[in-house]
């Protein structure tokens, strides 16, 4: 039998979905499974786009312009001028989700072998892309201790060799809810000015910031021009993770005829999911007032109830709808295939996602797991009872 590519088995399982198999065997059974371990909302697509893809009437489904629909382009241009962010839309290439717009920033500002620093806990498939790039991640670890706030930029400093070439950070952020203050991106700005470095920032949360913070866009940070690099998509801004739609947005034109290339080999983003996501554009301002609302009273039932628990320890987040807490546990995976694999409370269980797999240093989170609190207030209440119950009973708890 042939033998794989060193890379394909390097490629790292996803910690979100590795447990999958557990959760469909637990439903066969019969039980309830609340998946809080994926960034899924149950909040609706906005009618507006559900509207534009039923009354799409085409008789082919085309090829679009490889860098996105012009017009969509555009509309994208008028969005981020309206919240201070001076894009023109030929700055913008459409993406396969955000993913690809990340694949495409590595491949373009990186060479094989070079570093890119990383403040961990991450999303996890920010590995995965680098492992595709064939670049180095050099993790710099935040503290549950302090909500996972951004290391100082002492701690970054140390991390630059002569191979570092960009410093990615996702704000606010996907696992930790972590937001950065302005104070601490200009930092990091200064940082990458100095070393001419790229800044990757990944902002697809940007519209759920909570209690008064406001969202500074890398794209906003003077003197950048050259140095930013901004990946977004419509998945969580408006719920249509199944659109697979993202952008690439860079005023280098350099960087950005670099990632044409790539877009013009994939050939084009979906059609489908650039007519939702130029509909989206539309959304009418209650529908985010509506979702910000239920987003916070989800927050803030889920942190205190979690608090409650005895040796849970949850930081309170200040955007994104994730949050990683540490649990009285030896070993969160271990618990987490143990929920779906042998505990069930009036029928229930939970699915969580491990956290070690969002850190890149060896042996931090084994303790930790990420909750994406994405589902209503009643199954949240359900699944925190889930989690209660079952560490009073679970033979791994470090508490006696």
């Amino acid at each position: 039998m042939p033998n794989i590519s060193e890379r394909g088995k390097m490629m790292p399982p996803s910690p979100i979905r590795k447990l999958v198999p557990y959760a469909e065997e637990a439903k066969k059974k019969g039980r309830i499974v609340y998946h809080l371990n994926i960034g899924q909302p149950d909040i609706k697509t906005p009618e507006v786009a559900l509207n534009a893809i039923r009354q799409y009437d085409e008789k082919v489904i085309e090829y679009s312009h490889s860098a996105g629909l012009e017009s969509y382009r555009r509309g994208l241009a008028q969005y981020y001028q309206s919240i201070g962010i001076d894009v023109n839309y030929d700055e913008i290439i459409v993406t396969t989700g955000g993913s690809e717009a990340l694949v495409f920033a590595l491949m373009t500002t990186m060479n094989k072998g070079d570093e890119i620093i990383i403040p961990e806990p991450f999303y996890t498939n920010y590995n995965s892309f680098a492992l595709l790039s064939e670049v180095k991640v050099v993790p710099i670890t935040s503290d549950i201790k302090n909500g996972f706030a951004l290391p100082e930029v002492a701690e970054f400093e140390k991390k630059i060799t002569d191979r570092t070439k960009a410093i990615l950070v996702c704000n606010p952020s996907n696992p930790t809810g972590a937001l950065y203050s302005q104070e601490e991106l200009y930092k990091i700005r200064d940082l990458a000015l100095k070393y001419n470095l790229f800044i990757i920032a990944d902002e697809v949360y940007r519209e759920f910031c909570y209690d008064g913070h406001k969202h500074l866009s890398v794209m906003q940070l003077e003197g950048m021009q050259q140095n930013a690099v901004l990946i977004d998509s419509t998945s969580k801004r408006y719920s249509e993770c199944g659109t697979r739609i993202g952008c690439f947005v860079t005023k280098n034109k350099e960087l950005l005829s670099s990632a044409m290339k790539y877009a013009q080999a994939r050939l084009s983003p979906p059609l489908l999911g650039q007519i939702a996501g130029e509909a989206s554009l539309n959304t009418p301002k209650s529908y985010f007032e509506e979702v910000y609302n239920e987003y916070i009273a989800r927050r803030d039932y889920v942190v205190e109830a979690l608090n409650k628990i005895e040796g849970v320890f949850c930081p309170m987040p200040k955007g994104a709808f994730y949050t990683i807490i540490s649990l009285p546990v030896e070993n969160a995976e271990e618990y987490c295939q143990w929920l779906l694999e042998e505990y069930h409370y009036n029928n229930q269980t939970v699915m969580l996602a491990p956290a070690a797999g969002f850190y890149s240093t060896k042996g931090l989170g084994v303790n930790q797991a990420r909750i994406a609190y994405v589902l209503k207030i009643d199954d949240l209440k359900n699944a925190v009872k889930v989690i209660e119950e079952s560490l009073k009973v679970y033979p791994g708890r470090t508490i006696k």
